[in-house]
C-alpha cells in the first residue's frame, strides 16, 4: 500500500513531513521483528502506529493486544502481563494466562511504557532478549514469540537519569524509534482535522456542520494545542453542540481555547533549550559576582595607598563603608568582617622610613572579563575532569552534547 492508502485505511488526517516520515518508518520496519519505541506528546495519536506495524507485518493474522501500562496497579501488573498460578496470591483462585502468553505469534502494544515498575521492567527485558517469562507464583520457564511495540510521552533520557527506567531496557525497546510530531508543528493539518471532526459530529448529532470565519481559522492555527489532536477533537465537539450559529467567528472560538499562563502562546522559532538558557543565566550571575569582587579589590588597593600617603585619617573616613566589611587577621591578611569583630584602627601617622615616593613592587595583572575566555576556560576544565568525554562534560556544564561539540569547534579547543 502507498502512503495515501494507509492514511485512508487507518483514518489518518494530515500531510506534514513529520507525520509522513513516521508512517513511512512504521511501514518499513513492519516486516521485521524489531522492537519499536514510539515517542510523542499526549494526544498526538501514537496508538495508530502499532496498528500500522501489525497489519503490515507477517503477524497480521495473529493476536494484537494493546495494554495501557499506566492504568494497571503496580501490585497486579506482573500478573496481567505474564499470568499467575492458582494460589500465587490472595484472590488467585485459578491459573490465568497473561498478555504475553495470549499474544504468542502476534503483536503486543505497551502504551505508557515509562510507567512500568522497575521489577516489571526486569521481566520485560528477559522477554525481549530471550523470549522467556515466568508466571507469578511459578518456577516454570515459558516461551513466547511476540513482537513488542511500546509508546511513551515521557522523556526517557531523564527517566533513566532519575533511576525510574532501566537503560538496558530502553536501548532494547528503542531498536527502531518513531517520533510523532505535536500538533503545533503541523499547522497546515489543524484545519483539515477540524473539518473532519466537524463533519463527524454533524453526522452523529444530525445537525449542520460548523464552519469557521477567517479570523477564527487563523486563531485556530496559531494556538499551541497542548492537548494535541485529542484537545482539538474535544473542542470541536463542544462548539458543534453548544453554539447555535453554524459559522464561528474568532470571538466565539476564543471562549473554547483555554489559556495556561503563556504555555499556549505561538511557538518561538529557533528557541534555545532550557538547559542552555539556565546555564547562560548562571554564568552571567557568576561573572557579575567576579566583576563586583574585582571592583572591591581595586577600592581596597586605593584605600591602602591613600592611608600610606596621607596618614590614614582622611582615607579611613572616606572609605569607612569598605573598612566596616573587613578586619585584619593576625597574619596581616584582610578577611570578611562579622558583627562581633570591630573594624581595624589604622595609625594616623606613617613611620619616617615610609615617607617619600611609594614603590609598588607587586605587578597587578588585569583579569580578562571576556565571556568567550571564561566559557573556553570552563569547557576545558570540564573536558579535563572527564578525560575528554563530551557527554559527561556537557552534563557538568548544563548544556547539550551537541552545543558542547559546536563550541569546541568554534573555539578550536584541543581535546
Amino acid at each position: 500500500m502507498d502512503l495515501q492508502q494507509i492514511k485512508q485505511r487507518f483514518g489518518i488526517i494530515g500531510n506534514s513531513f513529520g507525520l509522513n516520515r513516521a508512517i513511512d518508518v512504521a511501514v518499513q520496519v513492519a516486516p521485521t521483528d524489531l522492537s519499536v519505541l514510539i515517542t510523542g506528546e499526549s494526544g498526538t495519536g501514537k496508538e495508530v502506529m502499532p496498528q500500522i506495524i501489525h497489519q503490515s507485518s507477517a503477524r497480521k493474522h495473529g493476536s494484537y493486544i494493546a495494554v495501557n501500562c499506566g492504568a494497571i496497579p503496580e501490585g497486579t501488573i506482573d500478573s496481567e502481563l505474564f499470568g499467575h498460578e492458582k494460589g500465587a496470591f490472595t484472590g488467585a483462585l485459578s491459573d490465568r494466562k497473561g498478555y504475553f502468553e495470549e499474544a504468542n505469534g502476534g503483536t503486543i502494544f505497551l502504551d505508557e511504557i515509562g510507567e512500568l515498575p522497575l521489577n516489571t521492567q526486569v521481566r520485560l527485558l528477559r522477554v525481549l532478549e530471550a523470549g522467556e517469562f515466568i508466571k507469578v507464583g511459578s518456577s516454570k520457564v515459558l516461551k513466547t514469540d511476540v513482537r513488542v511495540v511500546a509508546a511513551t510521552n515521557v522523556k526517557m533520557e531523564q527517566a533513566i537519569k532519575d533511576g525510574k527506567f532501566r537503560e538496558d531496557l530502553f536501548y532494547r525497546l528503542n531498536s527502531v524509534p518513531i517520533s510523532i510530531p505535536p500538533l503545533r508543528d503541523r499547522s497546515d493539518d489543524i484545519y483539515l482535522l477540524f473539518r473532519k471532526f466537524a463533519n463527524d459530529f454533524a453526522t452523529r448529532y444530525r445537525m449542520p456542520a460548523i464552519r469557521l470565519s477567517d479570523d477564527a481559522k487563523d486563531l485556530l492555527m496559531r494556538y499551541r494545542w497542548p492537548g494535541n489532536i485529542r484537545q482539538l477533537k474535544n473542542i470541536t465537539e463542544q462548539i458543534s453542540v453548544i453554539e447555535q450559529k453554524r459559522e464561528i467567528n474568532g470571538e466565539a472560538i476564543t471562549k473554547y481555547l483555554p489559556y495556561h499562563s503563556g504555555d499556549n502562546l505561538p511557538a518561538v522559532i529557533n528557541d534555545q533549550s532550557k538547559n542552555e538558557a539556565d546555564f547562560s543565566t548562571e554564568r552571567e550571575i557568576l561573572y557579575k559576582v567576579l566583576f563586583d569582587m574585582k571592583n572591591d579589590m581595586n577600592d581596597l588597593k586605593k584605600l591602602v595607598l591613600d592611608m600610606m600617603e596621607t596618614g590614614g585619617a582622611n582615607a579611613q573616613g572616606e572609605h569607612a563603608h569598605i573598612i566596616q566589611k573587613l578586619y585584619q587577621s593576625e597574619d596581616g591578611d584582610f578577611v570578611p568582617n562579622n558583627n562581633n569583630v570591630q573594624p581595624v584602627s589604622y595609625p594616623t601617622t606613617v613611620p619616617e622610613e615610609h615617607h617619600g615616593p611609594i614603590q609598588d613592587t607587586e605587578e597587578f595583572i588585569e583579569e580578562s572579563l571576556s565571556l568567550a575566555d571564561k566559557e573556553i576556560e570552563l569547557i576545558k576544565k570540564a573536558l579535563e575532569k572527564y578525560n575528554g568525554r563530551r557527554k559527561q562534560a556537557a552534563v557538568e556544564l548544563g548544556i547539550s552534547e551537541r552545543t558542547l561539540y559546536r563550541k569546541i569547534k568554534e573555539y578550536e579547543i584541543e581535546r
